[in-house]
């Protein structure tokens, strides 16, 4: 939801006792659906909204949930609905102050009355995070926003997990997007798009030119494709034994990546784990004995010899 939205929509609701979906629509200028979407995240946000379905329902903002948008500045709004990041990712974005301001003048007007209920931002709190995370190394992503926020063509120099030395290119930057305890610089480099781990981003340039982004393409748009790219590869099925009790681990770390199929035996079930080519197997190595690769042969035998590697450096 943009910032401007945001805003349109709450007027809205405070304009009117009850307003319907398709009322809303018009006035704030997009589709139904997209008002459900805002509707169901402003309740997610803590807006006391109440949203009756059929014939003469519509969306009520319910007294405690009126925002003075007259005490916020322009920077404030552009924070608050900045949503999804946890307080640390916010500090990296150097957004913490803006946040903090905001939230403080919406929040009091959020507080229940006697008899009302808690806002859900006063019950859930979120920590994007993964287990075991260490602090990000490398480019603080609040260094590449003032250059991102100005549109130009950027000279990065990064290194590769396969380089031993980061090489300059030219991209044309979309923006950050921030996911699994990550920062990615979203990038077209000869206008391919590509994600750029900020801990491997040594050093930038702004160019004098602005970014030359495909037609029609978006921050939002770009991210979902790349992202979808990862979670879903060309798909190099490899096969493989695994103790039941390490199951519940090699769902946490391999994710959408781990298919459980039938058991083999009575303490051992045959999993199968996509991957994007036969380097993919170092994947199943964490489990140790737990886990037999069986197949295909290339799996095997790649495995074979890393484990062989792993041997060799403890004789």
């Amino acid at each position: 939801m943009t910032p401007d939205r945001f805003f349109s929509l709450l007027l809205a609701l405070q304009s009117r006792e009850t307003a319907t979906t398709a009322e809303l629509a018009a006035q704030v200028g997009v589709s139904v659906r997209t008002v459900l979407r805002d509707v169901q995240w402003l309740q997610e946000a803590g807006f006391p909204l109440l949203v009756r379905r059929g014939r003469g329902g519509g969306v009520t903002l319910l007294p405690g949930g009126l925002l003075d948008t007259a005490r916020l500045t322009p920077g404030e709004r552009d924070h608050l609905a900045l949503y999804g990041l946890d307080d640390m990712q916010r500090e990296q974005l150097g957004a913490t102050a803006d946040t903090r301001r905001a939230h403080q003048k919406v929040r009091p007007r959020l507080r229940p009355s006697a008899g009302d209920v808690l806002p859900l931002s006063a019950v859930v709190t979120t920590d994007n995070r993964p287990w075991y995370f260490r602090d990000a190394e490398g480019l603080p992503p609040a260094a590449l926003v003032g250059d991102l926020r100005r549109g130009v063509r950027l000279r990065i120099r990064y290194r590769r997990p396969d380089e031993e030395e980061p090489t300059w290119r030219v991209v044309d930057p979309y923006g950050l997007l921030a996911k699994a305890g990550r920062w990615y610089l979203v990038a077209d480099c000869a206008s391919r798009p590509r994600l750029y781990v900020l801990e491997r981003l040594v050093d930038w340039e702004p160019m004098r030119a602005a970014g030359r982004l495909r037609p029609g393409a978006t921050l939002k748009g770009v991210a979902a494709e790349l992202t979808a790219r990862w979670e879903n590869p060309d798909s190099f099925q490899i096969h493989a034994e695994l103790d039941l009790d390490r199951v519940g681990l090699a769902r946490r770390v391999l994710g959408r990546r781990l298919t459980l199929r039938e058991a083999a035996g009575a303490h051992r079930v045959a999993i199968t784990v996509s991957g994007r080519g036969v380097e993919d197997v170092r994947l199943l190595l964490q489990f140790g004995a737990s886990v037999t690769v069986t197949g295909p042969a290339e799996a095997r035998e790649h495995i074979r010899r890393l484990a062989a590697q792993v041997l060799q450096g403890y004789s």
